[in-house]
């Protein structure tokens, strides 16, 4: 069973970012020939800590499927006083392995980035 971890980042003010609200789904389909979209399944959640880490999302591990990172970036944005253009921020992301997968998401107040990490 793989496990993944998460880190937010904010570059605008070079610091963690604390307090973001975070939930890790499951995607996928109950029939085959049904749209990978249709089903969505919450796993965990939680608010980044004072170093910007989420802990425990994936208590029990993963198997491989298609997951989704969903950053509440606005409750950020609106808690630390900045301006920000993208409110949300979704990271979709296949696991094929037992590997342990960190995503880390970079923020300012106009651009994000994130990558595969470990």
């Amino acid at each position: 069973m793989s496990t993944v971890s998460t880190h937010v980042l904010d570059t605008a003010l070079g610091k963690p970012a604390a307090g973001v609200p975070v939930r890790l789904s499951r995607i996928g389909t109950e029939r085959p020939g049904d749209r990978a979209a249709d089903l969505v399944v919450e796993l965990g959640s939680g608010r980044t800590n004072d170093d910007g880490r989420v802990n425990d999302l994936t208590p029990h591990g993963l198997a491989p499927g298609t997951y989704q990172l969903w950053f509440d970036v606005a409750a950020y944005a609106a808690a630390s006083g900045q301006e920000i253009f993208f409110p949300e921020v979704t990271v979709t992301f296949t696991i094929t392995d037992e590997r342990h997968h960190h995503v880390p998401l970079l923020l300012s107040p106009f651009a994000f980035s994130t990558y595969r990490g470990s």
